[in-house]
Order: C-alpha cells, then structure tokens, then sequence
C-alpha cells in the first residue's frame, strides 16, 4: 500500500475514517459524502449510522477495523476522555492506522492532549493534526466552519483539501495549538453570547421592537458573529440545539484547567474564566 502522506489526496483514493457522527460530526461526514470522497465510520449506536449509511458511507464494527481500512481518520466526540479512548487505546486509532497516515481531532480537547497524541502518532510512523472547529451546525451544514489547525505545517496543508470541503482552516501552531486557540475562541464567543442575551432582554423589556433593534446595531461596534447567527433565532424562539450547553461548559471549564496549570513564568489573569464552573450548578 503506498504511504498516505504526502501522496495527494483524492476523492477517488483516499480513504477517510469518521468517529463521531452528533449534530456537528454528522453534518461534516455529509460534506465529505457529497464532495465524493470514501467514507468509513464507527459508531456505538449503528442506528444513528442509517442516515450516513444511506448516502454511501460504510458502517464498521471496531474503531481498530476502522483505522486499519482508513488513509486519514477524523474524530468528533464529546470528551477529551472519548477522545484518548478512541486514539491511543490498546484498540484505538493508532493500533490500527497505516505509516503515513493521519489521526485528525475536530473535537474541542486539551492541548496538552493533542501533544500526547502527535508524540505517539510519529512514535507510529503516523501523523496527527489537532484542527477544533468553531461555527456550530450552520458551519457545518453549510461548509463554512473555522478550522484552527495545529500540528505539522506541511500536514496541515495536505489536507486542505478535506479542510476546504468543511469550511476554512488556519494553521496556528505545532501540536496543541489549534485546541489552545478553540479555547481562546470559545471564551470569546461565550462573552458574546452572554452580552446578546442581555441585550436582547433589556431591548424587550424597554418595549423596542426586536428585529428592528437587531437591524439598528447591525454593522455596528456589537455586531458579531454570534448575533449574524443567533440573533433572529433567540428572537423567534428557535431553541433547536446547534450543540449541547455542556460542551461548552466543557470547553471553558479546560481553559479554566490550562490557566490554573500554568507556571509562575507565563501567569495568565483571566478574572471571567472562574465563573464558567459556577454554570452546571444553574
């Protein structure tokens, strides 16, 4: 078999493994799917497989057996636990994977994790690229998510073309950066958010009209991102999850853990951070 890397990656060759197929997992193998590309996936419920399976993807029996039919493997679990579990058990990703290829993590973890897991894959032969992504499922679906990539440069850039078919990838660093970065980004968006729920109660009770409050701020200093998505939403009452709440509880709650681990040379004062682990007790 040849090494998957550096030979180019094609959707009539290359081989993708997929773990992790909830509201954002799903919504990105569909991508992969539709742009032609081979696609095996694992899951611990096969039910939840159906609809993949339905649009051409294969259903395996092991995330070994997956790793061992697979050039590049993408995971998007919930948990930096899942994530270990799925890539360097006895049975995992790297037990199974080719020289050459590649363990991509789209999932929100610890950075110092996403160093264990590059250490290991090139104890293999193997590669691995930290690359959480940031968008929720409209990015997803729509293939406009921000990819924080970190790991190998030239790796990276190997895989633009899968990163393109998902949104827009920024290399940000060696191993561990790309979830540095997602932490960085989640605690932003979290402010954001926060401020638009605030905004948008005040602006209610002061008897404004809501759309017309969002159209007046629009293109000004509050507009963000997260208004452009959830703004109308939050106005019509559309709760339909685009990710569960405890993730994000998770992501800041591993910002919070990387600030308290730091040493006395690089003290991070972040005064906000520490009432992230107030908010599962609400």
């Amino acid at each position: 078999m040849e090494t998957p890397y550096p030979n180019p990656i094609s959707p009539t060759k290359t081989r993708i493994g997929w773990i992790g197929i909830g509201v954002m997992g799903a919504a990105m193998a569909t991508r992969l799917l539709s742009a032609g590309y081979s696609l095996s996936i694992y899951a611990r419920t096969p039910s939840k497989a159906l609809d993949l399976q339905s649009k051409g993807a294969l259903l395996v029996n092991s995330v070994l057996e997956l790793a061992q039919v697979s050039d590049i493997v993408f995971t998007m679990v919930g948990h930096p636990s899942d994530v270990r579990q799925n890539v360097l058990d006895e049975n995992g990703i790297l037990q199974g994977l080719n020289p050459g290829g590649v363990v991509v993590d789209t999932t929100s973890s610890h950075p110092a994790l996403a160093r264990d897991i590059f250490t290991a894959a090139r104890a293999k032969g193997c590669w691995a690229v930290d690359a959480p992504v940031s968008g929720g499922d409209i990015g997803a679906r729509d293939g406009k998510l921000a990819i924080f990539g970190g790991g190998d440069e030239g790796v990276v850039n190997w895989l633009l073309p899968l990163f393109q078919v998902l949104g827009k990838v920024t290399y940000v660093g060696e191993a561990g950066c790309g979830q540095s970065c997602k932490i960085a980004n989640q605690f932003a968006i979290s402010a954001n958010l926060l401020g638009l729920s605030e905004g948008l109660v005040f602006a209610e009770r002061a008897g404004l009209d809501m759309k017309k409050f969002v159209e007046a701020v629009r293109g000004g200093g509050a507009w963000s991102m997260a208004m452009e998505l959830f703004a109308e939403r939050m106005i019509g009452r559309d709760f339909r999850p685009g990710g569960f709440a405890e993730y994000m509880v998770k992501d800041l709650g591993i910002g919070v853990d990387v600030v308290e681990e730091g040493d006395d040379e690089r003290v991070v004062v972040l005064p906000g951070a520490p009432l992230t682990n107030l908010i599962p007790k609400f």
